[in-house]
């Protein structure tokens, strides 16, 4: 079979994108870049034309057109010229531009099988509408070279210029292309199958994955605790960065007895001197041991005569107790994964291996907006108010989770208020609307979010309470999520959601559930998931509330935390367990 290479353009301005980084925007839980990359995967040799990836592995070309920006032919030709180097060079070429979230493998195989079977010079995609798409081809390779030979100059020439005469059309779905902003936010909503209520498990799904991710930033690890880790993390220095005593003993030299010196070798103290065959030196846990330790023996492994003669302990284990440079790393080596979160551990991990900063996405800012004529935070409530029982705690909530409150507001009900909200959403990441959720008359939240033309990525839940909530994200990236107004509901369901709304914007690995069994699930069972209060069990598991109000939280007093019920379970079955932190 003929070899097939592939040239992905991943560079351009952008213009029509505000010059964002389009490759990597983020639809369908990948980047567009990444989409591109999985649909000529099985090409003998890929090279990808832009600024330089480093995130690429290594057997990906990369290769940049001259001047940077100017248009596909030059992107072609640079790309082109990449594999000239590479010994038996394909007879085929796959040019495909980075911009097709939902273009596959299946697809470009149809193109190259056409290719094949014609013999044309060229063999394009053509989207639904018949219109084609240059940018998705198969070229013979000579006919390509020749027609960029051809021509005189190579910069900003529309694809029309290079395209050769002898060419043939296949109809493909997948080959709409994202130009705007209003391209990606549509292609996003139809990824994240909006328009159906979702169980809870989707409905993270796709907070987790058709969210476009903050952009990472340059950050001192201590202070960016809630963020996540936007590459590797890589030691700075070997831990440890010499060899060390692991106990407190006896750096001995020899298999003994020994003879001790005056000596001492304390942790951050100057090193001893080297050991003798049957030399022994007193040392501390973490001390440099000296050259010519061959173990060190523990202080209750040891008896030491008058005459300062260390002897070994009949019937004690043999143990080297010595931890060599770079056990535990070197340098260069990773010692955490990119989207690793950013904790306390993180942190003290980074400080060992010798790194003060690293790039980082996140720590998620959040603005907090309560709705409701009838809601009053502060002062005597007047007829017909009631007082605001979640707004107070949802920074903490919040907290729990990494996400920085910068500040919560009040917004009546009006028919325009939303939209200045909305608007207004350039400083924060997250906006957690909780009420107008619903269908009401004074519930606008709904009709702002198609006024904004915002990518809606859930609009309702199959989850009782919490039916009414809706996500979306906004074109200035801020996700938007809407929760019920009755202050159980809004808590339960931001509990649910918010781990994997904080995963999708940082880029953070997955967090794990916790899982057990629900010793009452048959009681608290229905068609559809419920999250009730629960107590954790000491024998194991838990056993949720079968009453349950949702205009207070007072059921959740003496509560361990939620519980998710899975529908029609029976007792026993496993459910998770979501706890209540402070």
């Amino acid at each position: 079979m003929t070899p097939v290479d592939a040239i992905v353009l991943a560079g351009g301005k952008a213009s029509r994108m505000g010059g964002v980084d389009k490759p990597a925007m983020v639809v369908g839980g990948q980047s567009m870049l990444d989409a591109a990359l999985a649909a000529v995967a099985g090409c003998a040799r890929t090279v990808v034309v832009g600024p330089h990836r480093p995130e690429l592995p290594p057997e990906i070309l990369q290769a940049q057109e001259i001047p940077a920006g100017a248009g596909p032919v030059a992107a072609i030709a640079a790309g082109l010229g990449a594999l000239a180097g590479c010994e038996f060079p394909a007879g085929l070429i796959v040019v495909l531009a980075a911009d097709m979230p939902f273009l596959t493998a299946a697809a470009v195989d149809e193109l190259l099988s056409h290719a094949r079977e014609s013999g044309s010079d060229a063999v394009f995609a053509a989207d639904a509408s018949g219109r084609p798409q240059y940018l998705v081809g198969v070229w013979r390779r000579a006919a390509l070279s020749a027609a960029l030979a051809g021509m005189e100059s190579l910069v900003n020439r529309p694809m029309k210029a290079l395209v050769p005469v002898d060419t043939a059309m296949v109809p493909l779905p997948g080959v709409e292309d994202c130009d705007t902003p209003e391209d990606v936010r549509r292609a996003r909503t139809g990824a994240a199958r909006s328009a159906e209520p979702l169980w809870l498990d989707e409905a993270r799904n796709v907070l987790r994955t058709s969210v476009s991710p903050l952009t990472p930033r340059q950050a001192v690890l201590r202070s960016a605790r809630g963020a996540a880790l936007a590459g590797p993390l890589v030691a700075g220095d070997a831990l440890p960065r010499f060899d060390v005593s692991a106990m407190d003993g006896y750096a001995v030299s020899g298999d003994g007895p020994w003879q001790l010196r005056r000596d001492i070798g304390f942790a951050g103290g100057e090193r001893p001197v080297g050991l003798l065959d049957g030399e022994a030196v007193r040392i501390a846990t973490g001390a440099h041991v000296p050259d010519g330790t061959t173990s060190v023996v523990r202080d209750e492994f040891v008896r030491i005569d008058d005459d300062g003669t260390v002897y070994r302990l009949p019937d004690t284990p043999i143990r080297e107790d010595v931890r060599r440079r770079g056990e535990y790393w070197l340098p260069g080596d990773e010692v955490a994964a990119a989207g690793t979160p950013v904790t306390a551990a993180l942190i003290s991990v980074a400080a060992s291996a010798e790194v003060a900063a690293a790039a980082v996405r996140g720590p998620v800012r959040a603005r907090i907006v309560m709705t409701g004529d009838e809601i009053r935070g502060d002062g005597p409530l007047h007829t017909g108010q009631t007082r605001d029982s979640i707004g107070p705690i949802l920074p903490d909530l919040l907290a729990w989770y990494g996400v920085r409150t910068i500040d919560r507001v009040h917004l009546r009900d009006t028919a325009n208020a939303f939209d200045e909200v909305l608007a207004a959403a350039t400083d924060c990441d997250l906006l957690v609307i909780v009420g107008a959720t619903g269908g009401g008359a004074a519930d606008q939240l709904r009709s702002a979010l198609d006024r904004t033309d915002a990518a809606i990525l859930l609009r309702r839940l199959r989850l009782r309470p919490g039916g009414s909530t809706v996500a979306a994200q906004l074109a200035t990236g801020a996700v938007v999520l809407g929760l019920p107004g009755n202050p159980f509901a809004a808590t339960a369901t931001l509990l649910s959601l918010i781990a994997a709304t904080v995963e999708g914007l940082t880029g953070a690995t997955e967090s794990a559930r916790i899982m057990g069994p629900l010793v009452n699930a048959s009681e608290l069972t229905a068609p559809v998931s419920r999250i009730v209060p629960a107590r954790a069990l000491p024998e194991g598991g838990f056993r949720g509330d079968l009453r349950l109000h949702t205009a207070h939280l007072a059921d959740l007093l003496h509560r361990d935390g939620v519980v998710v019920v899975p529908p029609n379970a029976e007792d026993g079955a496993l459910a998770e367990f979501i706890p209540l932190r402070g």
